[in-house]
């Protein structure tokens, strides 16, 4: 194991609202941005990095860092979709190793509900990929829906293997105060829903929310001076995957690679992984997610996560025991900082009871970002308890 991080989280914060009323999207980012730097005991003041991805209005850091009020020496806005916040705990864990910053303040903020923005169109016209794909008309969840039905082809996957995964959030997220769905659901209630793309349907599919979330990494002095607990940045990876000129594969995603890299660095193994928040956009996300990053061999995902395996207690393995994106919140369109958080808190001891990870002392956290049908980057983040 990595004896020795480069970094600890010691401030995260997940903002309570899931439909906005009012606020702008710059004002979401410093309220979250005011609740983590609360959470870890540190001012304004102290931040010195400046992390942030595209849901940030105008240009970006530049713009958030004046509205906030922020001296910072180092910034980062790297953009890449959902995964974007786990990436930015990799740049800001080597920008602490370098010298560069001690305090970095990451924030994601969005209001995609309360303004209707619909996030299922797949490409943009100044995208260089938009005149070969666009004339046929695909959207997200299409895609999404083409991977499962692949995955099936391939591996026997079936659409009851898949609800197993909705019916897994729904159990943790009726312990949620804050979650958006509330109410368990069932395998049949997931399989009655409206069929959206063949073979997914509405429950299938992650909820849409305002909000947003920040984290704190600081270097280990800083984390040992302060009274919240913090924890340990033990190993991360990002990779990205696109269709390499029509030579197509979809039946694995990038967090093959970053998971690998995220494992390599922090000297575990899947099998020391007791709790992980995965990347839920769609439940086929999830399933692949989990092959690809070790917890179970490629084509098995079905049955790994049938039958509520992956409930809080009931397997070797609990994932996003706060509900998820399929149950809880996706704020802005990206639910890769909400991974972390849920990550920190099973850590730190502090979900609910009812989902805690008995004596947890390393998790996992996954975000995607893109497409995993087309072009996705992928960042694993994985922690450990201090």
């Amino acid at each position: 194991m990595n004896r020795h991080p480069k970094a600890m989280i010691s401030g995260a914060y997940e903002h309570p609202i899931r439909k906005a009323t009012g606020q702008s999207v710059a004002q979401l980012h410093a309220e979250c941005a005011k609740g983590a730097l609360e959470d870890a005991g540190l001012a304004k003041g102290d931040v010195d990095a400046y992390f942030c991805a595209g849901d940030a209005p105008g240009l970006g850091a530049l713009n958030m860092a004046d509205y906030m009020g922020l001296s910072i020496r180092h910034v980062d806005s790297t953009e890449t979709g959902g995964s974007s916040y786990l990436v930015h705990v990799a740049h800001a864990a080597n920008a602490i190793a370098a010298g560069k910053c001690e305090v970095a303040l990451i924030t994601l903020a969005g209001t995609p509900r309360s303004s209707q923005r619909k996030p299922g169109s797949h490409t943009t016209l100044d995208w260089p990929d938009s005149p070969f794909e666009q004339p046929y008309g695909a959207d997200l969840v299409s895609l999404y829906a083409m991977a499962a039905k692949r995955h099936m082809h391939e591996f026997g996957t079936t659409s009851e293997q898949l609800a197993w995964i909705k019916v897994t959030a729904s159990m943790h997220a009726q312990h949620n105060a804050r979650a958006m769905l509330r109410d368990p659901v069932s395998v049949e209630q997931v399989l009655a829903s409206p069929l959206v793309a063949d073979p997914l349907h509405r429950l299938d599919c992650c909820v849409i929310s305002d909000g947003g979330g920040a984290i704190i990494v600081t270097s280990p002095g800083i984390a040992k001076s302060l009274k919240r607990q913090s924890v340990s940045v033990l190993g991360c990876g990002e990779s990205v995957k696109g269709l390499s000129g029509g030579k197509v594969d979809l039946s694995f995603t990038a967090a093959a690679a970053s998971g690998r890299a995220a494992f390599a660095e922090s000297g575990l193994t899947p099998a020391d992984i007791r709790y992980a928040s995965i990347y839920d956009s769609f439940t086929i996300t999830v399933l692949l997610q989990l092959e690809d990053l070790g917890f179970c061999a490629k084509g098995e995902g079905g049955r790994f996560v049938a039958d509520g395996a992956l409930i809080a207690g009931a397997g070797r393995l609990a994932v996003n025991t706060d509900g998820g994106g399929l149950c809880n919140n996706h704020p802005s369109n990206r639910g890769g900082m909400t991974k972390i958080i849920e990550a920190v808190r099973q850590l730190r001891g502090e979900a609910h009871p009812a989902v805690q990870i008995p004596n947890c002392e390393f998790a996992l956290a996954q975000g995607m970002g893109g497409s995993i049908a087309t072009r996705h980057a992928s960042a694993t983040v994985i922690l450990g308890a201090q």
